[in-house]
């Protein structure tokens, strides 16, 4: 048969146009492509022997490869698969988008207006259009196939400008070669030597080194500028995809080499976990635990995600939709037998298949953290120093999976100074007639074990949780409650300590307060742009006074966490408590009935806020003001 000239359609054209210009952020892809399909042909080929007994094919040695040649400026990816007949050399390869290409064009430029970027990367994915990929780095592409069974092949030939040729070849081999004859390098527009064997063999590390066949790059007759060895075939890829064998066919160190290979990390992996699922969709998972925290981890730009592949083809180098924020230390690989792509393979669509490998991934880690906490102690602890902080994340961010994360949570408290507890642990240690889970959140468990408002709980023996982590000041708020127990903060709102106690009468109480009614009013005027109350403490048994927030008040760690995110918050106005057993406090109240002229009393009334905004770890409003103060009641006092 004579060859054959066709000319693409119009719209096919400016298709093509697209392909080859606007759908690929890396020209590299181009390769992955092309291997991608060879390895697609040799699948079928593989399961059309196995149906048709009758099927005149060689599948002895099934296999990939990759011919340079230098001089020339040509590359060719050959397979010895399934192949294609002249027709379907002409609908498959010849017609682009045969669906309907004015309808697709039309249909994307729609999206394109609408400024409906993932529709319209979901309707490009509709059509297999990666084999024409090639034309990014060449400017003629051939291809010569036969169909297994089949006794001649077709030769396809074009530009990618407007037309391609057809025809008919005796001496074709079972299986399909196409050969890109390449643009000159060009770096800045990231047009590599694609003649050069080391950038063949990163391209195929890179996208294609668990493929199911082996992928060979063919010898030279002598050695090549590299200093490679071309005496014999060179397998590139390692075909070893360690989540598709079993646990007793891989090594520890298998295990380690991967992790290190996706995490560049050079550390051992903390833990290992493997997923597979089947049923409908079917793809499995390998995940891993570091040893330890990034620098990194909390940074903006920090980069999260899986490796993602389909078919043992990578995707995607980090697929942040494969596991919530919180778990974004965690690394590891999923593949995945189908998926909804777009067409350059580089961005996953948000289906129900997605966020279905999202909640299993998330229950799968959480699980075995679980697992870990519960086997072994020590190996937990160390996860939980690096992690921790992170994880609580979730616990605002997930409402979900909050009662798995607080399964696995555990927490500083007055209970050990060495031995972290869980809120199961705090609950169970509750003492009778306690009905809140008591916290108290600050910089360091040294800076909240000096607190003041720590004083009463540690007379009586009542545990508190010592939390240190910043983003402890959001999820406590967020949880609320465990097993019906409520979280409260031991600097917020008013904490009684004695309601079951003989220690304190109601009318002793009420005595005090008559007794401290004067001096509470007077200072809450003369102390009116700083607090919002002034009242009696009952956390107190040391200090002579604290301030606290009020119940749903903001605290000032709070502030200025969103402050920092450069969110203008009001400063809210706090309490002042002070301590009536105290021997300042009560030499205060007694200066303030003796005296008429109290204008004195003012300057110990602001030493004194001054005094409890300093003992949490504040500073005065108007610290050289506060010093001057202080300065000048010591002048006084030696004289």
């Amino acid at each position: 048969m004579p060859t054959e000239t066709f000319e693409f359609q119009v719209e096919a054209r400016q298709l093509l146009q697209l392909m080859i210009h606007s759908v690929y952020s890396n020209k590299d892809v181009f390769l992955r492509e092309l291997v991608s399909n060879a390895s697609d042909a040799l699948d079928k080929l593989r399961l059309a022997a196995l149906r048709d007994d009758s099927l005149d094919a060689d599948t002895s040695d099934l296999h990939i490869e990759i011919d340079v040649d230098p001089e020339a400026r040509t590359l060719t990816v050959r397979d010895n698969g399934i192949g294609m007949s002249y027709d379907e050399v002409g609908k498959l390869i010849g017609t682009i988008a045969n669906s309907g290409t004015a309808a697709f064009l039309k249909e994307f430029k729609e999206l394109k207006e609408a400024k409906d970027a993932a529709g319209a990367e979901g309707l490009i994915g509709q059509f297999g259009v990666g084999f024409y990929s090639g034309f990014m780095v060449a400017d003629e592409m051939t291809l010569v196939t036969r169909r297994a069974g089949e006794s001649r092949g077709t030769r396809w030939s074009s530009r990618g400008e407007g037309t391609y040729t057809l025809e008919t070849v005796d001496d074709a081999p079972q299986g399909t070669a196409v050969t890109l004859h390449l643009k000159p390098a060009d770096p800045e527009n990231q047009l590599h030597d694609y003649t050069s064997t080391w950038k063949i063999k990163e391209i195929v590390k890179r996208y294609s080194d668990f493929i199911t066949w082996p992928i060979r790059l063919v010898p030279k007759a002598k050695e090549d500028g590299d200093g490679a060895d071309t005496s014999g075939p060179e397998t590139l890829n390692s075909m070893k995809a360690l989540w598709a064998r079993s646990r007793e066919e891989v090594s520890d160190d298998e295990y380690h080499e991967l992790y290190k290979h996706v995490s560049h990390d050079w550390r051992d992996p903390l833990e290992t976990i493997r997923f597979q699922a089947e049923g409908t969709f079917e793809y499995q998972a390998l995940l891993f635990l570091p040893a330890h925290a990034p620098h990194d981890l909390f940074t903006r730009d920090f980069r999260r995600g899986l490796q993602l592949y389909v078919k043992r083809v990578l995707i995607m180098d980090d697929c942040e939709a494969l596991l919530p924020p919180y778990l974004r230390f965690v690394k590891g690989v999923v593949d995945a037998q189908d998926l909804s792509l777009n067409v350059s393979r580089e961005i996953l669509q948000q289906d129900r298949h997605i966020r279905m490998i999202q909640r299993r991934l998330t229950k799968k880690v959480l699980a075995s953290v679980k697992e870990m906490k519960a086997a072994d102690a020590d190996t937990y602890a160390a996860f939980w120093r690096e992690f921790g902080a992170v994880l609580k994340e979730g616990l605002f961010g997930d409402p979900d999976n909050r009662d798995a994360l607080l399964a696995i949570a555990s927490f500083a408290s007055t209970h050990s100074e060495d031995e972290a507890t869980t809120l199961q642990q705090y609950v169970e240690r509750m003492k009778e007639g306690q009905d809140d889970i008591y916290y108290m959140t600050g910089e360091s468990r040294q800076s909240i074990e000096n607190s003041p408002h720590l004083e009463a709980f540690r007379e009586r023996g009542v545990e508190v949780l010592l939390l240190t982590d910043p983003v402890d000041e959001v999820w406590v708020d967020a949880v609320g409650e465990f097993e019906g127990k409520k979280l409260r903060s031991v600097a917020k709102g008013e904490i009684d300590l004695d309601v079951n106690s003989d220690e304190h009468s109601d009318g002793e109480r009420e005595k005090q307060a008559e007794a401290y009614a004067g001096l509470l009013g007077w200072m809450k005027e003369q102390l009116e742009e700083d607090v919002k109350d002034v009242r009696l403490s009952t956390r107190l048994t040391v200090s002579p006074a604290c301030v606290v927030s009020d119940a749903h008040d903001l605290t000032p760690a709070l502030e200025n966490m969103y402050r920092a995110m450069g969110q203008e918050i009001p400063p809210t106005k706090r309490i002042l408590e002070l301590n009536p057993a105290h021997p300042l406090v009560q030499g205060l109240n007694k200066a303030y009935e003796e005296r008429e002229d109290r204008g004195e009393l003012v300057e110990s009334a602001e030493l004194l806020h001054g005094l409890a905004v300093l003992a949490e770890g504040g500073q005065p409003k108007e610290p050289a003001r506060f010093v001057k103060l202080v300065a000048d009641r010591l002048e006084r006092g030696l004289r």
